[in-house]
Parts: C-alpha cells; sequence; structure tokens
C-alpha cells in the first residue's frame, strides 16, 4: 500500500510514516499544507491520504478543503483525516465510503491505527468512537432510528466505528448469526432494502449519525 501524508507538525509527519513503515505500508510524499496534498496525490497516484483537518496557514479546515479537492478530481478516494478534536462541523462532510475519521490520540493505538488504514484504503468507513458520541449527542427525536431496540443501536454503534459482524459478536459476546440477524432488522426499520447501486451498511450509519 502506498500513502500521502498532509500533517504540518515534522516531527508527526516523520512518526506517521515510521508507524506505517513497520507495517509494511509506504509513504511516498509527507507534505505540510493543503496544495502541496493535492499536488502529490496527483502526482504520485496513492492508494490513500491521511491528512489532519488543521493546516497553514489559519489552521482552521484547510486540510479538509484540500481533501475534498483531491475526492473532486477522483471521487472515491480513500481519505483517512486525523483531528486533535472533535469537530462535528467538519466531521459530518468527512462520513461515507472510504473515508476516515480519528482522533489524533488513537495513532497511539499502533495496531487500531493500522487496522483503519487498511479498512479505508479498502473502502471502508473508520468513525472514532468519540466522534459518534458526539455526533449522536445532537441527533433529533422522531426518526426511523427510535424504531430500533437497544440491542440494535449497539449493533449499529459497532457498525459506525467500522467494525465488522464477527468483531461486533465478539465485543457483545453474541454468535455471529444473532449480529446478522440485528443488521437485518436495522436494515428493515430504516427502510433500506436490497440495491445493487447502494451499500446499505454505509447507509445505515451515515442515518445513525444524523447526515
Amino acid at each position: 500500500m502506498r500513502v500521502v501524508i498532509a500533517e504540518d507538525s515534522v516531527l508527526l509527519r516523520a512518526g506517521l510514516a515510521r508507524l506505517l513503515a513497520d507495517g509494511g505500508v509506504e509513504t511516498v510524499a509527507a507534505v505540510g499544507d493543503g496544495p502541496a496534498l493535492v499536488a502529490a496525490v496527483a502526482e504520485h497516484e496513492p492508494d490513500l491520504a491521511i491528512v489532519d483537518v488543521r493546516m497553514p496557514p489559519t489552521h482552521t479546515d484547510e486540510g479538509l478543503r484540500a481533501a475534498l479537492r483531491v475526492r473532486a478530481a477522483r471521487p472515491g478516494f480513500p481519505i483517512l483525516v486525523l483531528s486533535q478534536y472533535v469537530e462535528e462541523r467538519y466531521a459530518g462532510d468527512l462520513i461515507g465510503p472510504a473515508v476516515g475519521y480519528l482522533l489524533k490520540e488513537r495513532v497511539a493505538d499502533v495496531a487500531e491505527f493500522l487496522d483503519a488504514v487498511r479498512q479505508v484504503a479498502a473502502g471502508g468507513t473508520v468513525i472514532d468512537p468519540e466522534v459518534v458520541v458526539q455526533l449522536l449527542s445532537r441527533q433529533r427525536r422522531g426518526t426511523p432510528l427510535d424504531s430500533l431496540s437497544p440491542r440494535e443501536r449497539e449493533v449499529l454503534a459497532l457498525m459506525a466505528e467500522g467494525r465488522s459482524n464477527t468483531a461486533i459478536a465478539a465485543r457483545l459476546v453474541v454468535t455471529e448469526g444473532a449480529v446478522e440477524k440485528h443488521v437485518s432488522g436495522i436494515f428493515t426499520k430504516l427502510a433500506l432494502g436490497p440495491a445493487p447501486e447502494d451499500h446499505r451498511r454505509v447507509l445505515a450509519v451515515l442515518t445513525y449519525l444524523g447526515r
């Protein structure tokens, strides 16, 4: 796997590159601002970009806007966003297939970080649990989510973290068959019927996060 890192901290850039190398992932470019990210992706055509939300010159949303420019040029290009804090106004724009949103503290768990890199590069969605909690705290009542049972909500919360049915079963100490039944119930209650052009698992998570 080949990645581009966009992070204004020289030390963090070097640290991320080292962690990735130890996990068998090649860093083809490490840059410090948004325009350099766009240029690096165009030049190297990597499998994934790891992007800090806040970068020069204003340290507000330059990283996010650069990531959106990259995806506009290359629809579906995998982006793993790192942020120091839970920034709700940005998180909603980042959720979807081949996108991850992690707090930087999560990088300290090397195995979890590398797993997120691989999931996003493969087209999955990985959302930090703290981001899930923040977004759910502002969730409105009177939605199809109200029909979910407590167990279905637990399953959907774990789906939002990017967990597979096997991982969910292990976390909840139930059989994988039980998880499959809960997932099916979630799809039914959220009116997500089978459709070849849609990814129902992602759509369920988007509904859960208030999109």
